[in-house]
């Protein structure tokens, strides 16, 4: 199976970030991981005064499919609906980009037991 991190970039509109954050957390992640092929998400808010881009948020989106396209369409055909509302507080302006693992993940403990440590 192919794994797949799928970046958004996102901000809350002007005087709206409390309700930004109470859909992201308590609505719109779970919509999102219950669409098939998508099975994890978390969100981090930049540590930054200087934002990335001008974003203050990303979420990261764990997909494991050998067809991501296949789950970006039942997400695109589920957002709005009553299984993935979208709030009024998102930004719509946002930045989406799909990442293809290409090596195993590395561990701090992987590398302590590698030969020769």
């Amino acid at each position: 199976m192919a794994r797949y991190k799928f970046l958004v970039l996102t901000n809350p509109n002007p005087g709206q970030e409390d309700e930004y954050n109470r859909w992201y957390d308590a609505v719109h992640l779970g919509d999102v991981v219950d669409v098939p092929g998508f099975v994890a998400a978390q969100r981090f808010r930049i540590d930054d005064a200087e934002s990335f881009s001008g974003y203050r948020y990303l979420s990261i989106y764990d997909i494991e499919s050998e067809d991501p396209q296949a789950a970006f369409a039942e997400l695109t055909a589920r957002a709005g609906t009553d299984a993935m509302t979208i709030s009024s507080a998102l930004d719509p302006n946002a930045s989406l980009s799909l990442w293809r693992a290409i090596g195993p993940v590395v561990t701090a403990a992987d590398r302590d037991r590698a030969p020769g440590r």
